[in-house]
């Protein structure tokens, strides 16, 4: 089973693709932060993170998409941009016939670390742990997208 995760955002959006053999290993099969240029009008910046999702989905070929609910920032203008973003990341999915799940923080929190309470720094540590990252990562959206496709393939392995 092929999961590719998203970490939603029109600033910055990870992504990673997280394969589950037939004996329950993963491995990261790619990972990635899509960026936008911040001079851009809002809607470039949608437009060009979508098309580069769907590019991504088209190369990868998932079983399933998995992402985060969405968490509300303190400031709303961003919080508005980020759940459009989302919306917009969804539809590329849904149109591409990905089936679609969604787990909260707290559920991703406990699956990398055995603890819903964890901070996002416990949660970066522990990924290293859990499957092999070959790469520099530099933004955390990308660690996210990494927490929550092992999320998603362990508990929708039984299912694929």
């Amino acid at each position: 089973m092929k999961v590719i995760a998203l970490d939603p955002g029109y600033d910055r959006c990870g992504l990673a693709v997280i394969e589950r053999d037939d004996t329950g290993k993963e491995t990261l099969l790619d990972s990635a932060c899509l960026t936008t240029n911040k001079e851009d009008a809002f809607e470039k910046r949608l437009l060009s993170i979508t098309n580069e999702f769907r590019a991504y989905i088209e190369k990868h070929s998932p079983d399933a998409c998995v992402l985060e609910t969405l968490f509300f920032a303190k400031n709303q203008k961003t919080a508005m941009h980020v759940a459009e973003a989302r919306g917009a990341l969804i539809l590329t999915v849904t149109q591409l016939n990905v089936p679609l799940h969604e787990f909260t923080p707290k559920q991703v929190k406990i699956a990398v670390t055995g603890d819903g309470a964890a901070t996002k720094q416990q949660v970066m540590l522990m990924l290293p742990r859990l499957i092999k990252i070959e790469k520099a990562i530099q933004y955390d959206d990308e660690y996210d997208a990494i927490a929550v496709g092992l999320t998603g393939s362990v508990t929708l392995s039984a299912k694929y």
